[in-house]
């Protein structure tokens, strides 16, 4: 791995080395195209159907298989060299977004369709997901692993801020299947930055291959009996489950409680994107941000706060604002859990504890998306996300309190 270049400061230090920008770049466009897909199924799913319980049935159907598959691509990706991984994973992708994209195009879409390729494409994601997060820390050394995440977050979020906004432009100007076709172009752009890599993420030479069931609960294990990795786990499932499934319903708020259109609906999760994008790239600036767990849990407190505050606004403007706070306060928490989990995890394992992460905070999306669904169905959306963001709340106070040991004391 090659060194920091004498004279590089704490700030953004993971950007001196060559292999994570070259990742980074790919990612900013990726994700971009990843955003404006999510922006445009969403629209796509609730113009056939006129239905919040659709909505949250197809999103479910994009993270069930992360909840099937995930545990087994953690093992997967602690076994082979995570770079080929990603090369296979990504060029896979291009597959059911171009499908996607020609049966939009030619009239021809349904939402089985939809569904269906959602769930294909969640597939590769369970091998992808928990691949590229244990890759940080192959392209930088392990002291700038905090600074890695937060700018891979800035960047995430940074497409989240952008690419709902093109989205919401592109399904106005050009239609819905723009939006998709763009996403399975923004996929080369990975495939190049991987090629140019230097760094191959291959597996821990100490490692001894166990069978799959053995490794997964070698795996579970250690986060059990690892209380700075445990809490921080539990933490990611509540806002999985009961906060982050909101997302699925923003066409409803945009169309029916907002009456704002595609346009606004653009703005709005772009408006989470900004706060998302400002709060990652402090947390990339700010070392003391970096593994606070005091900033880490005040966050999953403000964010079920706002969002049921979100809830109940019937104004455009205001709803703008209480996005921009749910997205500083989700990355603030989601980025401090996920390097807090990869510090204390051990090299040859990271792989298969950042399944389990990804599990919790994917995998338990498909019930929660459920369950807002039909809450929704039943009782309208403002309630449905009012009723999960309360329970997100709940939850998140009930694990604070499960007693803490010294070695959660921040990274």
């Amino acid at each position: 791995m090659e060194s920091i270049p004498t004279g590089s400061g704490p700030r953004f230090a993971s950007l001196a080395y060559r292999d994570f920008r070259l990742f980074l770049t790919g990612q900013l466009v990726s994700f971009s195209g990843t955003w404006m897909h999510v922006t445009a199924q969403g629209w796509l799913v609730y113009e056939l159907t006129k239905s919040p319980l659709h909505l949250g049935v197809v999103s479910a159907a994009s993270s069930l298989p992360i909840l099937m598959f995930t545990l087994l691509g953690g093992v997967v990706a602690d076994r082979f060299g995570k770079r080929r991984l990603l090369l296979i994973t990504q060029a896979a992708s291009v597959l059911p977004v171009l499908a996607i994209a020609v049966l939009t195009s030619t009239g021809h879409v349904t939402v089985w369709h939809v569904m269906a390729m959602a769930f294909i494409l969640g597939s590769i994601n369970s091998l992808d997901i928990p691949t590229r997060q244990s890759f940080l820390v192959e392209m930088v050394e392990r002291g700038n692993l905090m600074n890695a995440i937060a700018l891979n977050s800035a960047v995430f979020n940074g497409a989240r801020m952008v690419g709902p906004v093109l989205g919401g432009i592109a399904i106005s100007a050009l239609g819905v299947a723009a939006c998709f076709y763009l996403n399975a172009a923004s996929f080369l752009a990975v495939v190049l930055a991987l090629a140019l890599i230097r760094a191959r993420g291959e597996p821990h030479p100490d490692r001894v291959h166990a069978s799959v069931r053995a490794e997964i609960n070698d795996g579970v294990r250690f986060i059990r009996h690892e209380p700075a990795v445990l809490r921080p786990i539990l933490l990611v499932s509540a806002v999985s489950l009961f906060g982050l499934p909101f997302v699925s319903l923003m066409p409803v708020f945009a169309e029916d409680v907002l009456g704002v259109g595609a346009r606004g609906l653009g703005y709005l999760m772009g408006a989470s994107g900004v706060g998302a994008f400002c709060s990652a790239l402090a947390m990339a600036y700010f070392a003391g941000l970096q593994g606070n767990r005091r900033v880490m849990l005040a966050a999953s407190l403000v964010f079920p706060s706002a969002l049921m505050l979100f809830s109940q606004s019937r104004s455009y403007p205001l709803s703008l604002v209480l996005m921009f706070v749910t997205g500083v306060s989700v990355v603030l928490f989601l980025a401090g859990a996920n390097g807090t989990i990869q510090l204390r995890s051990p090299d040859g394992m990271r792989g298969r504890v950042m399944s389990v992460y990804t599990v919790v905070f994917l995998g338990m999306a498909p019930i929660g998306q459920s369950m807002i669904g039909f809450v929704a169905h039943a009782l309208g959306t403002p309630r449905a996300v009012l009723l999960s963001a309360g329970a997100c709340l709940c939850m998140s106070v009930c694990v604070r309190m499960i007693g803490r040991g010294p070695a959660e004391a921040p990274a």
